[in-house]
């Protein structure tokens, strides 16, 4: 393969208004974006996303779980696509390029080409993955898991959100269900640009990740049932308080995390209360712990000792638990060959470089099981993401595009 030239970059200005312009559907209240996935809003995004894409001379089709596939045809028709991409949906108080950065960044990998009349071998899709984030219809990565065949469609088309609305119906309802079969396309690699959501890349003042690791994930959902009683005239030894057992759970989280480092991390970052109202002992809480790890041996202990000690802690406070796993999925280690691009493409630009395991889940962690994978980071200020202050400049985010311009030029094979 032959590797592009150092002056081969892509259009920072154009790919900086583009995010812009995307920012202005779904904003946010603090500056940032709510555009969750299956509202009118995401729908509007697409069509942005799908007006631009036909534009550059992609032509656009759509699976039966709304992911998007915009394809700038190879001169091999019997050449698999190198695929990039990532999503356009956010959380309800997300950022401008948290997903975004990675549908846009290849998108102006398309434009690039257009611009300097490169012609490739492999024909290369923008992807846009639906519900990456998870937030409105639980697991993340919901349609590249389906993609891969971790979950079934009928399953995801079954997930609800907080209303009772299935995530089936929304697809239809928005109008972007589309025909074509999902999973059925096959990949000769695939690359994904994020930000870092994290402040390493940052603090050491390099300018690219390259990330060759993924962690591992559980999601634990705890469901804890005392009895709800009078805060004022509940004697403090009759009582059966779910919320100090979600309290000593929350701590016993922590503390295995801590005792599995290093590179594991443990929290809990959501709760109900039941009844949730100030002179009401909690009867019933449902909180969800999250631990991570690029190791599986700590990602596994950790789980076990997890059930071990809240199960003690229920048992010493009369409590009822019960423990499911909402979410899983084991640690990544991305492809050598894609890896090698990345860090290449790094180099050649003069650009500061390290190594990363990525902290957050990503659709390319599904999809590095069906195809080559790997991707890149850029900076995002104070490590702050899934927070409408997220933050980058335009010089990390046109750093990122032109590491990814190259790696996937490389990869798709650039002909003359």
């Amino acid at each position: 393969m032959t590797a592009p030239g150092e002056n081969f970059k892509i259009n920072g200005d154009r790919l900086w208004d583009s995010l812009m312009d995307m920012a202005q559907i779904g904003p946010g209240v603090a500056g940032g974006n709510n555009r969750q996935t299956l509202t009118d809003e995401d729908g509007e995004g697409r069509a942005l996303f799908q007006k631009w894409c036909e534009d550059a001379g992609c032509t656009m089709r759509v699976d039966t779980m709304g992911n998007m596939f915009a394809t700038r045809p190879g001169t091999d028709p019997n050449a698999l696509p190198v695929y990039v991409g990532s999503h356009l949906d956010t959380q309800p108080t997300g950022g401008k390029y948290d997903g975004i950065l990675g549908v846009l960044g290849g998108l102006e990998l398309i434009r690039s080409l257009n611009d300097l009349n490169v012609k490739t071998k492999h024909p290369i899709v923008v992807t846009n993955w639906t519900n990456e984030e998870g937030t409105r219809f639980a697991p993340a990565m919901l349609a590249s898991g389906v993609f891969i065949g971790m979950h079934t469609q009928d399953w995801a088309y079954a997930r609800e959100d907080a209303e009772g609305k299935t995530f089936g119906d929304e697809l239809a309802r928005i109008g972007w269900k589309g025909d074509e079969e999902v999973g059925a396309r096959k990949m000769h690699a695939f690359f994904e640009l994020h930000i870092e959501q994290g402040p390493i890349l940052e603090a050491e003042g390099k300018d690219i990740g390259v990330v060759t690791h993924g962690q591992g994930l559980w999601w634990l959902e705890c469901t804890v049932t005392g009895k709800d009683a009078h805060t004022g005239s509940t004697p403090m030894n009759m009582r059966v308080n779910a919320g100090l057992g979600m309290a000593r759970m929350t701590e016993a989280a922590h503390q295995i995390a801590m005792a599995h480092q290093p590179h594991a991390v443990g929290a809990v970052g959501h709760c109900d209360v039941f009844p949730n109202s100030r002179n009401v002992i909690p009867g019933k809480v449902v909180f969800t712990v999250d631990f991570r790890s690029p190791d599986l041996a700590k990602l596994t202990s950790m789980r076990t000792q997890y059930e071990a000690k809240a199960k003690e802690i229920a048992d010493e406070l009369g409590l009822e638990l019960s423990i499911e796993p909402s979410g899983h999925f084991d640690p990544v280690t991305f492809d050598e060959g894609c890896v090698a691009a990345v860090r290449g493409a790094a180099e050649r630009l003069g650009l500061s470089h390290m190594d990363l395991v990525s902290g957050a889940g990503h659709d390319a962690c599904w999809i590095n099981q069906v195809a080559p994978t790997a991707m890149v980071m850029c900076p995002c200020v104070d490590g702050l993401s899934h927070n409408e202050a997220e933050e980058i400049t335009k010089d990390w985010a046109a750093a990122g595009a032109n590491v990814l311009l190259h790696a996937v030029a490389e990869t798709a094979e650039i002909v003359g």
